[in-house]
């Protein structure tokens, strides 16, 4: 019977620290995980959706921090001197759905490269940046002809409208 319970012990410990190992590869701060986006957690949440503004989206994960929830998204590759503007706001929306769906503002969220971090706080005034974004692409989505936004072939190179775009590089 001692034989059993210190193995069950020892079981129990290696399972403890792989669940931590993964976590921090994660990225994931303390909490609990609410919600995942990744088979490796759990089973695959369904989308969070805010109709006033036809929002949806899948945050990696969702962290419950005492009172908080904290959305993370997990972005593969090395992290650049600041995160991208594209990964800013999409964390933006992530904080946006928590808050429409949970009822509760989130403080911060974290987007998570293979060698750093970044906490983002969500503001007012990036949430009213992200809405006053969204309002300009619902309006372009009926425009015949929207500007290129960039000049880098390689964001070219994988549009999905590349083949019929008269601005492509």
């Amino acid at each position: 019977m001692l034989y059993l319970a210190l193995l069950l012990l020892i079981f129990s410990f290696f399972f403890f620290r792989k669940s931590s190992v993964e976590r921090k590869e994660a990225g994931l701060p303390g909490g609990r995980i609410i919600y995942t986006d990744t088979n490796g957690w759990g089973k695959i949440e369904k989308p969070l959706f805010y109709a006033a503004l036809e929002l949806t989206g899948k945050p990696d994960y969702l962290i419950e921090k005492g009172n908080d929830i904290i959305p993370v998204e997990v972005k593969s590759g090395r992290a650049p001197e600041a995160p991208y503007d594209s990964h800013i706001y999409q964390l933006a929306a992530y904080c946006l759905l928590v808050e429409k769906t949970y009822h509760k503002r989130p403080p911060y969220g974290i987007i998570h490269y293979e060698n750093r971090d970044f906490a983002i706080d969500y503001t007012p005034a990036l949430e009213q940046s992200l809405i006053d974004l969204l309002v300009e692409m619902k309006r372009d989505e009926h425009k015949r002809k929207v500007p290129r936004s960039h000049e880098s072939p390689a964001r070219c190179a994988k549009c999905g409208f590349r083949e019929v775009c008269e601005e492509r590089l």
